[in-house]
């Protein structure tokens, strides 16, 4: 007997055996996806992970349904890198194989009916609903479930299915369908009979339709002058025809029609020749990188914003593409690639690939077989935190810019990973090195540097010696005192604003909050409107004219009275981006302002758009969220406006003060990065705060000294590893009783801080309660006895019959 162990993409923690013949177990490889039977009558796509003849002893093996690959998808790299983060961010590793793959490679199946080929059937005997799908089946040859459903504009249409099934008139098929579809680009060349030249002249003069011969001329003058294939649609915007003449004369055999297959995503006409000259601090950095390369892993580039980090990491990059190695480049926001692309495309053309999010299932699985196959075209992958699980299998370096960045970590749904950390262990694995980058680096990762874990390297001065921007601050408390104040803006704010818009510059302004404001409040009885389904107030989006939960996404028109006493003395309370971008409309009617928020990006290229033209100083002020924090650069801007500091520094978060800091010097690093100097103006009611006092200083070493002997007071990282235990249910009794008894069960047990039961601050999303346990393992405590052990009281837990409803998750290294 021969036996494959697969994965499948469901939330399973173990593997599944299936039975192969002789003949498929020896085509069979390792990282080869198989269509399996899995459940009564459910067809999943599942990966092989190893081949064997040891028979299941619970079950028996069922037979495979087909084999979907000529060769591997997945390297054997991959698989052990996946069991690792299952291992380590406790998951199943069914999730990590869904996360991983793109979502066309994994295919489900889709119940199909078709009708019955050699049945006979007596109309009369169908009811009307029966016969409606009977007819239907005459008109095509399948259905899918949904098709039934809006033909007999029902839900419920199983027991009319059942009835056919019976009556022998359907049969149901369980089908797979290959979701690819590689992009074909249409051609034409002349037909042989034409390429004699006697035979050409005799063509030209029976042709009647100047258009056509027009059409024909052009195509010779683009043969002469290109000499490569002519596709239809370069003929047709060359020629200025329509495609119908083209194809007139494709069925007049004058032209052939044939299809090459095309790459979604081309950087070749990018290209730009240059020599990369790098400064003298910089050659001095890139120097020091390749020194601690020689004995250490992973390197820490620390160097202040606007130093020239991007030049550094082009050269290095240069090196190892030299070595023939792959290099992979991880960003921490989509934002953040568009302006990389381009810089990198100029340097390097088509050797670029990019991974993330935006880009469509055809484009993301031409970029996974570019590197599977270590295609020139992805020499260098540049990519949010899924570029992680490409299949590579000869990476030289990896570059973490703005690794301080949280949203490295994947939050919803598991693998709950942090990118930084499962990208310096897949390096590892391929023994290709790691550089991290940030002006702010996260206190962990820069206590691994002064532990000499890591390799360090600074760069204390912006490239060019431009020097850093001017930082004032504004008391928003004594500005309100002497009505020093127009809405949310200082009269300092105005002025400086005015007087950059005079000058030509750009500004940009940064307010952590999108919407118009946080809460709408009534003035007669202090009613605030909520979410009906979590315990939180809704925005209001001014725009739409309606609030919205952040949460759920529950929306409701803005109410002309209150609901509660039907006052009309409805009043806003806070402020978002959306308030800003109007305040400035009335300030500066005649500036072009826009704003940078989640509501704002939403399309594939709404980043691309914005950026650009903010680039091409077309938009003169852009307001914006946490998206604008983060290594852009834009030469024209000397002002940055931080609207209210205060918003960031009192969140219920052991990181709260360190994020403030790193986001407050990254928003600045956006002001003065050529000749002029740039001015930061951040407007705080508490001017006296040691963090704001250390932004305005730009002092990271008082900061990380502060932190640091804070955290170790507290237990908190880089001093302790951290677990979260979140519990969700409907039933808020049951929970805090479940919540409770794990939270026992886990403190007899472990001789660490086990925290909680707590209640969060929204402690109601989507109709569940919510409680959270935490667990704190010290430095040099057991990691993976500790795990285990968690492991072993969550199974006991989901055994107790009555707690077995509560959703338990667990995030590792959630912060």
């Amino acid at each position: 007997m021969h036996f494959i162990e697969v994965l499948l993409p469901l939330s399973l923690p173990k593997t599944f055996t299936y039975c192969v013949s002789e003949a498929e177990y020896n085509y069979i490889q390792k990282g080869m996806r198989v269509a399996v039977p899995f459940g009564k009558n459910k067809i999943y796509t599942a990966l092989v992970i190893d081949l064997h003849q040891v028979p299941p002893t619970l079950y028996d093996a069922k037979e495979i349904h087909q084999i979907l690959d000529e060769k591997p998808i997945v390297n054997e790299f991959q698989i052990a890198h996946w069991q690792w983060i299952s291992t380590y961010y406790m998951c199943a590793i069914g999730d990590v194989f869904r996360g991983a793959l793109p979502s066309a490679f994994i295919l489900e199946s889709e119940t199909t009916i078709s009708s019955q080929k050699d049945s006979t059937i007596a109309i009369t005997d169908l009811s009307d609903d029966e016969y409606l799908v009977y007819e239907a089946l005459q008109q095509q040859s399948s259905l899918k479930v949904q098709d039934v459903i809006s033909i007999l504009n029902k839900k419920n249409i199983f027991p009319v299915i059942q009835k056919l099934l019976q009556k022998n008139i359907l049969t149901l098929q369980e089908e797979i369908q290959e979701e690819y579809k590689p992009k074909l680009v249409r051609y034409i060349r002349l037909h042989e009979d034409y390429v004699a030249e006697s035979n050409l002249i005799a063509l030209l003069d029976s042709l009647r339709g100047a258009k056509q011969k027009e059409v024909l001329m052009h195509y010779f003058q683009l043969n002469a002058k290109e000499k490569k294939p002519i596709s239809v649609k370069q003929l047709t915007e060359v020629s200025q025809s329509t495609p119908t003449i083209i194809k007139a004369l494709i069925d007049k055999n004058i032209f052939e029609e044939y299809f090459i297959q095309h790459d979604r995503v081309n950087f070749d006409s990018k290209k730009i020749e240059s020599n990369l000259l790098l400064s003298e601090v910089q050659n001095r950095a890139y120097e020091e990188i390749k020194e601690s390369f020689q004995s250490k892993e992973v390197s820490l580039l620390h160097g202040v914003t606007s130093s020239g980090k991007t030049e550094i990491y082009t050269k290095l990059i240069e090196d190892y593409i030299a070595q023939g190695k792959q290099v992979l480049y991880l960003l921490p926001e989509i934002a953040l690639t568009t302006q990389l692309v381009s810089r990198l495309t100029q340097h390097f053309g088509n050797e670029v690939a990019v991974f993330h999010s935006k880009y469509s299932n055809n484009e993301r699985i031409e970029v996974w077989n570019q590197v599977l196959e270590k295609s020139d075209k992805a020499k260098i992958v540049i990519g949010a935190r899924s570029a992680l699980f490409l299949p590579f299998s000869n990476l030289g370096l990896v570059i973490i810019d703005e690794e301080h960045e949280q949203t490295f970590k994947q939050q919803d749904p598991a693998p709950r990973y942090h990118a930084r950390d499962a990208a310096i262990v897949l390096a590892q694995a391929q023994k290709a090195k790691v550089l991290l980058g940030s002006a702010t680096p996260s206190i962990e990762t820069y206590f691994n540097a002064q532990s000499g874990k890591f390799g360090l390297i600074s760069i204390k001065e912006r490239y060019g010696k431009a020097p850093l921007p001017d930082v004032e601050l504004v008391d928003l408390k004594e500005s309100y005192f002497k009505k020093r104040m127009k809405g949310h803006f200082s009269l300092t704010l105005i002025e400086a604003i005015a007087e950059a818009l005079s000058l030509g510059e750009q500004v940009i302004l940064f307010q952590n909050r999108r919407g118009f404001s946080p809460v709408l409040e009534c003035i007669t009885c202090g009613h605030i409107p909520q979410c009906t389904s979590c315990n939180v107030s809704l925005t209001y989006h001014k725009f739409k004219n309606q609030l919205r939960c952040h949460y759920c996404g529950y929306a409701i028109a803005k109410p002309t009275n209150c609901h509660v006493c039907s006052s009309v003395d409805i009043t806003a309370k806070g402020f978002g981006t959306e308030q800003i971008e109007l305040e400035l409309a009335e300030l500066f009617p005649t500036k072009n302002i826009k704003r940078m928020d989640q509501d704002t990006t939403r399309g594939k290229y709404s980043f691309e758009k914005l950026i650009d033209s903010f680039k091409n100083r077309e938009i003169d002020i852009l307001v914006g969220t946490q998206m604008l924090a983060k290594g852009l650069d834009f030469d024209n801007v000397t002002l940055v406006g931080i609207m209210n500091a205060d918003n960031m520094l009192y969140h219920p978060d052991f990181r709260a003060f360190e994020r403030s800091f790193q986001m407050m010097t990254q928003v600045s690093g956006r002001a003065g990065r050529a000749e002029k100097r740039g001015k930061v103006i951040i407007q705080t009611y508490n001017v006296n705060h040691n963090i704001i006092q250390q932004v305005t200083n730009n002092d990271y070493a008082a900061m990380y000294k502060e932190q640091l002997y804070e955290r170790l007071i507290y237990k908190y990282p880089p001093y302790f590893r951290l677990i979260k235990l979140t519990l969700k249910h409907k039933d808020f009794e049951k929970l805090k009783e479940g919540s409770m008894w794990l939270y026992q069960v886990l403190s007899q047990n472990l001789q660490i801080p086990v925290l909680g039961p707590e209640e969060p601050g929204i402690n109601r999303i989507r109709n569940e309660y919510i409680r959270t346990i935490m667990v704190k393992i010290p430095q040099d405590g057991a990691l993976v006895s500790t795990k285990k052990t968690i492991q072993k009281i969550l199974n006991s837990f989901e055994a107790v019959a009555q707690y077995r409803s509560i959703k338990v998750t667990l995030n590792v290294d959630f912060y």
